[in-house]
């Protein structure tokens, strides 16, 4: 996710006089583009990695047979919003939709069809969301417990209807304003995430088109021209135009030159293998087999060729077994890679030991030998999405438990088996007091990039979490599976057991909300705070966590021959920054009231504060909870 050094700037496009100019040129724009505790861990290619020492409390639990105990409702809220509490479906449904007004109404631009504060890569991301939130919309509208107002069924079903196209209608804008043209030069990472969020888009529209329309017009015979559609159905052919050209971009970073396989992360730097551009693969992979709808459109993008100067993009066909090929040799090298601690969690990434490259250069060893071991809330999500769409088309079952083990190694690295407990605050790997949280949280020290990493995990366990389908998606030549009773009722059984957690995130959460309904950054705050100084420093046995690996995702990518390319003299001069192309926005460290009446700190209001970023997390989470959890009760 890191920019390319001679980025093109959104700002230019914002100098349109109108929504036409803009829409035409960046339509334009756009087209040319096994868990063990073990203190060692053996890679497939023989190297060894020594894990951290281990803390002074014994390892956590991987809960592989004990289902999860009730939540722990201690955090506090510097806020004292009322009506603060997540224990009901309707009150979850409710904050899926608060958190979506607000994330729209509060970050959205229409006319710039842009969340202007978002940069390209969490923009895509933001996408994403409103989609996955429109889809949970789509499916609530059966469930009379949903319903918001006082009107007869027929005008509520009118009032519905309209509330999702509004915000469908946010997202065709989007499509126009989203950054097609500079995303296309950015890191692999970065292109993947357009990727997923326009098939989601698709998987949407889809949805919603199985309901009931109005009909209008039944005499076409041409399905496309059937006007009873749900009109949205038209803009299934540029969506999917876009997530496949950027599909085609992001391959070029599978290298099997260097560790046997595996995504380079950005192509403007040395090879890092890192997990997320991986793991983003997988996904991508897989969701173009199982949801791509093909694509025949061919202009204006253009490739060169040897023969002819230029040569049209070859038409794309719907369920390409390449794509299910692609996602499988993926996970394979992944889950092969040594690329988990002795938490069963991901890190970040390896490097090559004496990799020289560029001019007369040296490949090194030509093996992932040298890890970074940062970890980072997503990199144990995406992958989640993936499993699951990979289980779908294959059939096997070790990816779903491959899951499963995860998302509980995730649990019990948020402290979720001392919470409670005298050791609460202290770091657990993944956050404590059985909340998630990212390192740079407690510090407030966190990037547009950390602010939105909680989000994308929780929106890929809601993936992982679906239930699992008893028909077929697909027949015949592509074929996919559907499951037996018996393991239906596994996979959502294990998934209830999460349902303790997920509330205790999402009350975590949702507490952090300020008087606009904005979420902050730092769920696991346990309390309001009279001293800015150390908002923790009250709270016994609170400890930061440790400095471990390389934090290039909220800080700069290091100035070093690992890093670098050894022809980029850039980097022997200063830093290149993270993909937040602006100076850190300081938000002013506001104080609140609480309900005595004494002056209070909100710790959510330091560093860039309160973002569309840290919105999508809150969404996301509240989501989660209610697809996975809430929604089989109503």
């Amino acid at each position: 996710m890191l920019m390319m050094l001679a980025r093109l700037s959104t700002k230019t496009w914002l100098l349109a006089g109108t929504i036409v100019f803009l829409s035409t040129t960046i339509y334009l724009a756009h087209t040319f583009v096994g868990f063990s505790f073990s203190p060692a861990i053996e890679s497939d290619n023989g190297a060894s990695f020594t894990s951290p020492h281990p803390p002074h409390l014994p390892p956590q639990s991987v809960l592989e047979n004990a289902a999860l105990p009730n939540p722990s409702h201690g955090t506090g809220s510097c806020t004292s919003r009322a009506g603060s509490d997540v224990s009901r479906p309707s009150d979850t449904f409710a904050g899926v939709l608060e958190a979506l007004d607000v994330m729209q109404s509060h970050y959205y631009v229409m006319w710039q069809g842009q969340w202007p504060t978002a940069i390209d890569w969490t923009a895509a991301v933001m996408g994403t969301h409103v989609s996955a939130a429109l889809a949970a919309m789509s499916e609530a509208w059966e469930f009379p417990p949903h319903r918001t107002s006082d009107l007869d069924p027929a005008h509520e079903s009118q009032e519905h209807e309209n509330l999702i196209n509004r915000y469908f209608t946010q997202i065709t804008s989007f499509y126009f304003g989203e950054n097609a043209f500079s995303l296309r030069t950015q890191a692999y990472d970065d292109m993947l995430w357009v990727v997923l969020g326009w098939l989601e888009s698709v998987k949407f529209i889809n949805l919603h088109s199985a309901l009931p329309h109005p009909p209008h017009d039944k005499t076409p015979k041409d399905p496309a021209r059937n006007l009873s559609a749900w009109y949205a159905r038209q803009f299934i052919p540029q969506f999917a135009h876009r997530a496949r050209l950027f599909y085609d971009l992001a391959s070029k970073g599978w290298d099997t030159s260097l560790c046997g396989g595996g995504m380079v992360w950005n192509p403007y730097l040395a090879p890092y293998k890192n997990a997320i551009t991986n793991q983003l693969f997988i996904s991508a992979s897989i969701s173009m087999y199982l949801y791509f709808p093909g694509d025949h459109n061919s202009s204006p993008f253009s490739i060169p060729n040897p023969v002819r100067q230029f040569m049209n993009v070859p038409p794309a066909r719907a369920h390409d077994p390449k794509y299910l090929e692609n996602a499988v040799e993926a996970y394979q090298w992944l889950n092969t890679s040594g690329m988990t601690n002795w938490r069963g969690l991901y890190v970040d990434g390896f490097h090559i030991t004496g990799w020289r490259g560029g001019q007369n250069g040296s490949m090194g060893t030509g093996k992932c030998d040298l890890r970074d071991e940062k970890v980072y809330t997503y990199n144990q999500g995406v992958v989640l999405s993936g499993l699951r769409g990979l289980w779908e088309a294959t059939g096997s079952v070790a990816y779903l438990e491959d899951g499963h083990r995860l998302i509980r190694n995730v649990i019990a690295a948020t402290g979720w088996n001392t919470r409670g407990t005298r050791w609460r605050w202290q770091w657990s790997g993944l956050g404590r007091n059985g909340v998630m949280e990212e390192a740079c949280d407690s510090t407030g020290t966190c990037s547009q990039n950390g602010h939105t990493f909680k989000g994308i995990f929780f929106h890929h366990l809601t993936l992982f979490c679906h239930s699992l389908p008893r028909t077929v998606l697909l027949e015949g030549d592509f074929q996919t599976f559907s499951a037996s009773d018996g393991l239906s009722k596994w996979h959502k059984n294990r998934c209830k057991e999460y349902g303790p957690w997920l509330r205790n995130n999402a009350q975590a959460a949702y507490v952090t909300r300020n008087n606009e309904g904005e979420f902050g950054t730092w769920w696991g705050i346990p309390g309001c705070h009279a001293q800015p100084n150390s908002p923790m420093s009250h709270e016994e046995g609170f400890e930061l966590p440790p400095n471990e690996g390389t934090d290039y995702r909220n800080d700069a990518v290091p100035r070093d021959i690992i890093w670098r390319l050894p022809d980029d003299q850039i980097w022997q001069l200063q830093d290149v920054p993270n993909d937040d192309d602006s100076t850190s926005k300081i938000v002013s460290e506001n104080t609140n009231q609480d309900l005595a009446g004494a002056r209070m700190w909100d710790p959510n209001n330091r560093g860039r504060g309160r973002t569309v970023e840290t919105q999508s997390g809150g969404l996301a989470m509240m989501r989660a909870l209610w697809k996975i959890i809430d929604l089989d009760l109503s």
